[in-house]
């Protein structure tokens, strides 16, 4: 996976220099949508479980499959408002940045100082192949990529973070051609996570054993504190608090976006799918069991969103017709007659 963290971080730098979070007008709305769908789904897992031993697992509701949610958008492309892929895509990003974040502070033990300094010689080692060198070859920076990684796992930092490290060092001008080694590694990188890793991470990791021997009544709050914080936690976080940023002006919503739009697409961030499970298995390690449970949880919660994407846009047209869109896209306002 630490492939796919160097895809992630490379797709947030992109972001940051050239796209959708360029600028802080572009920036602000997908940013305080995504700390939204962090923040209520982490609050409702800690509800259902801070008295329990599963309040490690507060990072898996938080997460949020790119691919996954993006591909069902896409399914249901002439249904959605194509404008907001972008939204998702943004949030989508952010949020991941939020969960590397989180792995790196919350999963890491037992730091082990050479490691560190090692991964720290080697980051430097890349920044000076970047700025002064001006090395304009992926490959070379793969191979050196490789020994951060080494020292990255030695550190007991989660060795996953090694991929978003390697992605800031990552040259985003072209020196020597028309085409950047960020925009080189995109190109490559994006087709072979999305068709080689990911679905092979999936499939090797959702497997589930449906034989344990486990009383589900001692796990029932652990599963709800994942699937409804997946499920109603994300788009009631996107949603609250990209109002609420509205209404104080601290950011604008897209013109050509409606609030029930933003919500139909709000719902689809409740699909955690790989990212929920690689942060489970990294929270409940060494307990096989908790994480079929958890396992169980996000998949039935990657169902249950989609479902209810889809549920939605087909009462839209009802909703429209009783007033009640109407009454919303009017900020909450009485309608007179």
């Amino acid at each position: 996976m630490a492939i796919f963290f160097l895809l992630a971080g490379l797709e947030i730098k992109h972001e940051v220099l050239h796209g959708n979070l360029s600028s802080v007008k572009k920036a602000t709305f997908p940013v305080i949508a995504a700390c939204g769908g962090v923040i209520v789904p982490a609050i409702i897992f800690f509800y259902f479980n801070y008295k329990t031993k599963f309040i490690n697992g507060i990072g898996v509701p938080i997460s949020t499959d790119i691919a996954f949610a993006v591909g069902i958008f896409m399914l249901l492309k002439n249904k959605l408002n194509p404008s907001l892929k972008v939204f998702l895509l943004s949030l989508a990003v952010v949020d991941d940045l939020i969960s590397i974040i989180v792995i790196g502070i919350a999963y890491s033990s037992n730091l082990n100082l050479v490691g560190i300094i090692g991964a720290v010689v080697v980051l430097s080692i890349l920044m000076f192949m970047n700025k002064v060198l001006k090395i304009n070859k992926s490959y070379l920076y793969l191979m050196v990529g490789a020994a951060l990684w080494y020292f990255v796992y030695i550190s007991g930092v989660h060795s996953t973070i090694s991929g978003v490290l390697l992605s800031l060092a990552i040259p985003s001008k072209a020196y020597k051609g028309d085409v950047s080694v960020l925009d080189k590694l995109l190109d490559k990188l994006g087709p072979l996570c999305n068709y080689f890793i990911l679905p092979l991470f999936a499939f090797s990791n959702t497997a589930i054993n449906l034989n344990v021997s486990l009383d589900y009544g001692q796990v029932d709050k652990m599963m709800l504190g994942i699937m409804v914080g997946l499920v109603l936690g994300k788009p009631v976080g996107i949603m609250l608090f990209t109002y609420i940023g509205t209404k104080l002006h601290l950011t604008e919503k897209p013109k050509d976006c409606r609030w029930i739009s933003l919500l139909e697409v709000s719902m689809l961030a409740g699909i955690g799918f790989t990212m929920s499970i690689f942060v489970a298995e990294i929270a409940f390690e060494g307990s096989s069991q908790l994480i079929d449970v958890a396992k169980i949880s996000i998949l039935m919660a990657a169902v249950l969103s989609a479902s209810l994407t889809y549920m939605t846009i087909t009462l839209k047209p009802v909703l429209s017709k009783s007033g009640v869109l109407k009454y919303l896209h009017s900020g909450g306002n009485r309608i007179r007659q």
